[in-house]
C-alpha cells in the first residue's frame, strides 16, 4: 500500500517539472561576445536556461536551451 502512494507522489512531481526545448546552431563566424548577448536576452526575456552548449570541431556551435512549463491548475 506504501508504494502506491510513494509511486503517485513522484509521478506527481514528475509532471510538475516539465521542460520544453529550443535548439539554436550557430555558425564558425559568431564570436563569443555575441554569443553571450545572444543566450543573455533569450534568458533574461524568453525566460530560458542554458541546458547544453556542443562546440563541434569545424567552429559551429549547438546550443539547446530549456524552460519550464508552467500549467495552470483550476481553482474552482
Amino acid at each position: 500500500m506504501e508504494h502506491a502512494v510513494a509511486a503517485s507522489e513522484s509521478s506527481r512531481f514528475a509532471r510538475a517539472t516539465e521542460y520544453e526545448f529550443r535548439q539554436l546552431f550557430l555558425p564558425r563566424s559568431t564570436s563569443r561576445s555575441a554569443t553571450r548577448r545572444l543566450l543573455t536576452e533569450q534568458a533574461e526575456y524568453g525566460r530560458w536556461e542554458l541546458a547544453r552548449l556542443r562546440r563541434y570541431a569545424d567552429g559551429t556551435c549547438k546550443v539547446t536551451l530549456r524552460r519550464k512549463i508552467l500549467r495552470v491548475r483550476r481553482t474552482l
